[in-house]
């Protein structure tokens, strides 16, 4: 009786999981990465010109708590652009399933066997 349920336990594995392997994606995907990334919203797009316009300063002219302002600000607005790109990569790449590794399937396996 054992064996029996042991082999059909075997072939229902290979039923589920061999057709997953058969159909797998064989072609590999390029993916384009841009240098600049283009900027989403509008309010990361007026905080990057801020910060081009603090970088085009002469800093020569400026005294040193003026200096510091400015670096408070420039750390202000990259953390502003952290939020936004954290929201924005969280938005994007939900594409979900679920990831088994060799270990965890054999796992799965015995447990199916103890059980039955």
């Amino acid at each position: 009786m054992k064996k029996l349920t042991l082999g059909i336990l075997a072939a229902l594995i290979f039923i589920l999981f061999i057709p997953g392997c058969v159909y797998a994606e064989t072609e590999s995907t390029t993916v384009e990465i841009a240098a600049n990334k283009p900027v989403a919203s509008v309010d990361a797009t007026i905080l990057v010109a801020r910060v081009e316009a603090i970088k085009a300063m002469d800093f020569s002219t400026l005294n040193s708590s003026e200096k510091k302002e400015l670096r408070k600000e420039l750390r202000a607005i990259k953390t502003d652009l952290k939020k936004n790109n954290k929201r924005d990569i969280v938005a994007t790449h939900g594409n979900g399933g679920i990831y088994l590794s060799v270990g965890a399937i054999i796992i799965i396996i015995l447990l199916l066997i103890l059980i039955l």
